[in-house]
Parts: structure tokens; sequence; C-alpha cells
């Protein structure tokens, strides 16, 4: 194995000339790169391409764009994190009638039905955005479980649009994946979705039929 691994590299040097071979890092996993600005506009792109929904806000504008798209859609109740903070101050902006907040404030095996059958919608924060493949970070935790964003038929999640990242490589340096992974990750990139034999497709049998990306532009 040794001998075979050795010509192997010989030959892919002797292909590349007499110089080292590229470094990975940069040579591959760093070589798409945008400017900040156009990383959100990649991001809403491909994502949008596979049924994820977009609402612009801006750091002040946020709680309310999230009100007024939960009353708009008549939702009953908005599941949220009360301990995280986008969750704290949501509830700190949210005026009482219309759609109730719901704090994920105990242990799942206590509300298992209502979880599952009386839950409209889910809100969740996200650790940053994949602008190459188009795609949301999530990092679910005690505050934020994960069944937030994939049981609810409606995932409502908050994206800073200065979290984006041009690729997942960029994201993993940037989040300090390379050093520690989290116990728990997530990627998500648009509705649930899946296909039966004859390419059938059909959206929300094994998580959210819809996915609503709150796109806050923070940039400066």
């Amino acid at each position: 194995m040794s001998d075979a691994r050795t010509a192997i590299l010989g030959r892919l040097r002797a292909a590349g000339g007499a110089g080292p071979l590229p470094d990975l890092d940069t040579a591959v996993l760093e070589r798409r790169q945008w400017p900040a600005a156009e990383r959100a506009e990649r991001l809403r792109k491909g994502m949008e391409a596979v049924h994820t929904e977009f609402l612009e806000a801006t750091s002040a504008t946020w709680p309310a764009v999230v009100r007024a798209f939960c009353d708009r859609e008549g939702l009953k109740n908005l599941l949220f994190g009360p301990t995280c903070e986008d969750g704290a101050e949501l509830a700190r902006s949210w005026a009482p009638g219309g759609t109730k907040l719901m704090p994920y404030d105990r242990p799942v095996e206590t509300f298992k039905d209502e979880l599952f059958t009386g839950v409209d919608a889910g809100f969740t924060g996200t650790v940053g955005g994949v602008a190459e493949t188009g795609g949301l970070l999530l990092m679910p935790g005690p505050a934020e479980p994960r069944l937030m964003s994939l049981v609810p038929p409606i995932h409502i999640a908050l994206l800073r649009a200065s979290t984006i990242q041009d690729t997942f490589w960029s994201a993993v340096k940037a989040l300090g994946w390379g050093r520690s992974l989290p116990p728990n990750a997530l990627l998500i990139s648009g509705p649930s979705k899946t296909a039966d034999i004859e390419q059938t497709l059909a959206y929300g049998v094994h998580g959210p039929k819809r996915l609503i990306v709150v796109l806050v532009q923070d940039l400066a």
C-alpha cells in the first residue's frame, strides 16, 4: 500500500510540474469569494429556487416583520425560545392579541402532542448562511432545540446578512468548527421535500412545508 501511494503521488507531482502540490485550502476550498453585499443575493437566489420565501427587514424592524407575517397568515401560535437573545427580543415587542407566542420552556415529553399537532409555526435564529449553495446554518441547543425548526409546518428563521459566508468551508472556519465541532448543527436550504419513484414532489412530509427567511440587512 505504501509503494502504491508513493507511486500515485509521484505521478501527480510529475503531471503538475516541479513545484509543490497546491494547498487544498486556498486553491480549492476558498476559491469562491464575493463582495459582502453580493452574498445575500446569491443565497437568496439559490434558496428561492427550492421554494424558500424571504421577508426583508432591518435590525430595528425584524420583530414587526415577523408579527406582520404571522397576522397576515392567520397563525394561531408561534413557538419560540424565550431564553435566547432573538427570542427574548421578539417577546419584548409582541403585542397582545392575534398570534400567540408559545415558549419552548419545558421538556418535550410534557407537551409532545401539542408540539406535533397544535403548533402553527416555529421561530429560530441562525448562526450564518452559505452564499455558494444557498442555505442556513443553525446550531440547535437547549435554548432552541432542533425540533423547533423540524416539527412545525412553518419555520421562520432570522438571518443577518453580515453572517452570510461565501462557502460552507469559509463558514466552518468563521464559526470555529475546524477546532471544535458543535454537538448539533443543521444546514437548511428550503422546506422539507420528498419524491416517490415517479418523481412526484411533495412538501412537508418529513418537516416544514414552508421556510420563511427574515433577512436582516445589517451590512454597513
